[in-house]
């Protein structure tokens, strides 16, 4: 299934959000995680995503350590009244050891961290502002008022929040609007479904699923990272992807081929379909963000907004979260489904 011409749809986020293509844009992979980039390849990619409607475009001062903001930077200024900007603070890397990650949510650390996305953008102010992982040693109330003080300060537009429960969305919610709910989505990964989701529909507040492909892994495209994928690949680390985890997922992707065979499309649309269709079965906006590099993959990802899986199909696809072997990451403990 393929169309490179069409644009998407547009759908809004939050009550008073913006308004943004039905499908928006990873960036993290231009800069880190999954081997080496053609960076003209990756340019053009930003490019050609904006002719098919894609206006959310996804970031964080995190990725590449400050590398992926300065890299999408020179498309960001070019056409920045075309599309909403998203970037993040709350996660850092440690120096000592880059496998290891530090969660902060106190307000000078903030400040910082906007300050720093603003300068390696080079804008004067961020659409979408999302903390990215929760510190559960700042009281959720106060990272949200010291964000909402950036709204009216001017320098972001609105709120978003990354893997947190549904308590975390309401209490965040009764300090400042929160536009979206970013955590892990797909085929694979439905822990949010529980509380986090109902919340989002309860209050107004947009999902945007990210690794809505499961990593690449629902395209087929791998089976084993340790042995298929490169050293410095992130995918190595997560116990879904290897050992006899990985032989076992792998054959939980045969009814994603037996409908992708019967509608000629790619196990990745059906994929993303069934993300896409999530919106009408829980009442709510659902905007996917899949990374990619290429041109190629935006024309699929996109063209997957347009495939609506029947009841039968839908059937087919309902046990496979249920069956998958081995959690997202290593340590769940940063994650919505860690703290539930």
């Amino acid at each position: 299934m393929s169309d490179s011409k069409i644009e998407i749809e547009k759908v809004r986020l939050g009550t008073g959000g913006p308004e943004v293509g039905v499908q928006g844009l990873g960036c993290m992979g231009m800069s880190q995680s999954y081997g080496p980039t053609d960076a003209d390849e990756a340019r053009a990619t930003l490019e050609r995503a904006l002719e098919l409607g894609v206006t959310l475009y996804d970031t964080a001062d995190v990725y590449g350590a400050g590398e992926n903001e300065k890299f999408i930077a020179p498309f960001v200024r070019a056409h920045r009244n075309e599309i909403v900007l998203a970037t993040k603070f709350a996660l850092g890397v440690d120096p000592a050891d880059p496998t290891k990650r530090t969660i902060r949510n106190d307000a000078p650390y903030i400040r910082r961290c906007v300050e720093g996305s603003l300068k390696r953008l080079g804008v004067d102010h961020i659409d979408l502002y999302y903390m990215h992982r929760r510190d559960v040693s700042v009281p959720i109330e106060e990272t949200v008022g010291t964000m909402a003080e950036l709204v009216r300060e001017g320098k972001v537009g609105h709120l978003g929040l990354s893997e947190v429960t549904g308590g975390e969305l309401r209490a965040a919610q009764a300090v400042h609007p929160i536009a979206a709910l970013q955590s892990e989505w797909s085929l694979f990964s439905r822990d949010i479904e529980a509380n986090a989701v109902p919340a989002a529909a309860e209050l107004g507040v947009a999902l945007v699923p990210y690794s809505p492909l499961g990593r690449g892994f629902l395209t087929g495209a791998f089976v084993h990272a340790d042995q298929e994928l490169g050293a410095d690949d992130f995918r190595r680390q997560q116990p879904r992807f290897t050992g006899g985890n990985a032989a076992a997922n792998a054959a939980l992707l045969d009814p994603v081929r037996k409908i992708a065979e019967g509608r000629n499309a790619t196990l990745g649309q059906v994929a993303l379909a069934w993300v896409h269709q999530r919106a009408g079965v829980h009442g709510v906006a659902v905007v996917p963000i899949p990374g990619t590099r290429k041109r190629g993959r935006i024309e699929e990802n996109t063209a997957a907004t347009r495939l609506i899986l029947t009841e039968s199909e839908l059937r087919l696809l309902e046990p496979i979260a249920g069956q998958v072997a081995g959690g997202r990451y290593t340590d769940m403990t940063f994650t919505s489904a860690g703290r539930e």
